[in-house]
């Protein structure tokens, strides 16, 4: 039998928080450990429950789930993260991307595009709601267009371009050692030069990158 992926709820309205409680308890993959009414209360449950992921509002009281997201990864890295949220504005994305979520999930997101989006982040695969990942390539590009006559991707060196498609296809660091039959700390060091030279800080913003270039298909 496959573990079930433990996950705390942070979601500051009680009827939408029971809500995401019925639905997903009634997939046999999950188990809601905890929930959470606002950013303080998040970061507690999860120092407190250790889960597999959490399911974070971006507006909440007392701590903002923005906020929350920073603090739980900078004290508590292996929780991944999906914020459920009504804003569609690509500073939102970008800034929660940077924060450290993988995931990004609209609240008119269906049940079943939830559930595909804690799936794929729970395989290391980042996830965003179709809906503002095309706005949010489509404005990256443009703006890497005026900014930089010489494109970034025109920066990067062969290997770095294996590697970045790899990690957008959803690859951890040692599966793409083992693919590329380099060690670990090569790919480390590629990762590290990926990030510097595009300006990007994490593998949610990776993917994006490489989704926008076409060196994969999502």
């Amino acid at each position: 039998m496959e573990k079930k992926a433990r996950i705390v709820l942070a979601e500051d309205h009680t009827i939408l928080r029971q809500g995401l409680r019925a639905l997903l308890s009634a997939d046999p993959g999950f188990e809601i450990v905890g929930e959470a009414c606002d950013g303080r209360e998040a970061v507690r449950c999860v120092e407190k429950l250790a889960p597999d992921l959490l399911l974070m509002d971006l507006s909440m009281p007392r701590m903002n789930g923005m906020e929350a997201i920073r603090e739980i990864k900078k004290r508590y890295p292996q929780t991944r993260i999906i914020a459920l949220t009504v804003h569609r504005e690509e500073e939102y994305l970008v800034t929660t991307l940077q924060a450290g979520a993988e995931g990004y999930v609209l609240k008119d997101a269906t049940h079943e595009e939830l559930v595909l989006a804690i799936n794929s982040v729970m395989a290391g695969k980042p996830y965003l709601s179709p809906a503002v990942a095309g706005k949010i390539i489509e404005g990256y590009l443009e703006k890497k267009n005026i900014e930089q006559p010489v494109s970034s991707r025109q920066k990067l060196s062969p290997r770095e371009r294996e590697v970045l498609k790899l990690i957008a296809e959803g690859y951890r660091n040692k599966q793409i050692a083992a693919e590329l039959c380099i060690s670990l700390k090569t790919v480390e060091k590629h990762r590290a030069n990926l990030m510097k030279k595009l300006d990007l800080h994490n593998t949610a913003a990776l993917t994006v990158y490489a989704v926008g270039k076409g060196l994969v298909h999502r």
